[in-house]
């Protein structure tokens, strides 16, 4: 195909496809700094979880208190008392409540202040009366 049979064809476009060919390079441009972008947010997130000093905490569960008892930290649900006992939790440096629920069962509420040192808590949930 010679260059003028190419010019010819490009004369038959529509405007639209014109306007489309000479834009596509813009386009791909952009869709290439916004997935660059994205992937350098993405990286800087997890330094910046991964750079925070983390403690682990251990709960004992003692054998009169209930697997399934609702464990929460600063008011965010982690799990059954049972797993959580069993997996421990990672948290991060500062303070933090830990309450540990049951119906039936008195809560039981502890302030731990993370620092560099493991914790280790006896959970022993106290039957509520009847």
């Amino acid at each position: 195909m010679t260059h003028l049979e190419r010019s010819g064809d490009r004369q038959s476009e529509s405007p639209l496809s014109a306007w489309l060919r000479r834009l596509t390079p813009y386009v791909a441009l952009l869709a290439a700094s916004t997935l660059l972008l994205l992937c350098l947010l993405s990286l800087t997130s997890c330094q910046g979880a991964a750079g925070r000093p983390a403690v682990s905490l251990s709960l004992e569960r003692a054998e009169k208190s209930p697997r399934d008892a609702t464990v929460t930290i600063d008011e965010e649900y982690v799990g059954p008392l049972g797993y959580v006992a069993v997996r421990g939790v990672r948290l991060p440096a500062g303070k933090h409540r830990i309450t540990v629920e049951k119906h039936g069962y008195f809560p039981w509420d502890r302030l731990v202040d993370a620092g560099t040192a493991p914790i280790q808590l006896k959970v022993e949930l106290e039957p509520i009366p009847d």
